[in-house]
C-alpha cells in the first residue's frame, strides 16, 4: 500500500517528507539517502547499515570470492600498504 502526499522544495533545495510517509517507512531524523534524478523523476533511497547477520553474509561471500580468485592474506596487507601511501 502506497502513501501518497505532495511536498515542495524550499529555496535552499530542502524537501519535507510528509509525516504519513515518514511514519509508514519508519524514517527518523538523521537518516541518510542516496538521491537519483532522471528526467522528471527523483528517487530517495534510504541508506541503512546492514544487520550483523547481513554483514556476516557479505563477509562470507567476499571471502569465498577471494579464495576462488587465489588471494592470500599477504595480498590484502600489500594492497592496504599501497593504498595508505
Amino acid at each position: 500500500m502506497q502513501t501518497l502526499a505532495t511536498t515542495k522544495m524550499t529555496s535552499k533545495g530542502q524537501v519535507v517528507i510528509p509525516e504519513a510517509v515518514r511514519n509508514r517507512l519508519g524514517l527518523h531524523t538523521g537518516d541518510q539517502f542516496v538521491v537519483v534524478g532522471d528526467s522528471d523523476v527523483v528517487i530517495l533511497k534510504t541508506i541503512k547499515a546492514p544487520s550483523t547477520r547481513e554483514f556476516n553474509g557479505l563477509i562470507s561471500k567476499a571471502r569465498k570470492q577471494a579464495r576462488a580468485a587465489g588471494m592470500k592474506q599477504s595480498d590484502i596487507k600489500d594492497a592496504v600498504k599501497a593504498a595508505r601511501r
